[in-house]
């Protein structure tokens, strides 16, 4: 896993500070949880006090920010276990071409449908 923080967001914004982009390839969200429940037990955590910042804190990578957007590219319509517990609330584009075809006028598309989303982490409607 690559993880990029810092980058400057596409357009500019007075309000934005910072991007992260992480790249995973072959990574397995499954091993994350069962590493941070292994590492939770070993540090003799009561059940009744695993809260889930718990968990994330017992995470592989405790400092990843929640994931925003995730891109998967190949024409494939599925998670493959990427980041599980990042993910949560993430949105999803869906691209046909290949990783090595991915050029920025793609990854510009891709964020340009994200900004068109309605980001309601997990509420619907007008909760």
């Amino acid at each position: 896993m690559v993880t990029v923080t810092g980058l400057t967001p596409l357009g500019g914004s007075s309000s934005n500070t910072g991007m992260t982009v992480t790249v995973a390839l072959n990574h397995g969200g499954h091993s994350d949880i069962a590493h941070a429940v292994r590492s939770i037990v070993a540090a003799g955590f009561p059940a009744g006090r695993i809260t889930e910042r718990t968990l994330a804190a017992h995470l592989p990578y405790p400092d990843m920010p929640p994931v925003d957007l995730l891109i998967r590219t190949s024409g494939e319509m599925r998670l493959s276990g990427f980041l599980l517990w990042q993910m949560a609330y993430a949105e999803l584009v869906f691209l046909p071409d290949l990783w090595p075809d991915m050029t920025s006028e793609k990854f510009r598309d891709a964020i340009e449908t994200y900004r068109h989303r309605s980001r309601r982490f997990g509420k619907v409607g007008a909760q």
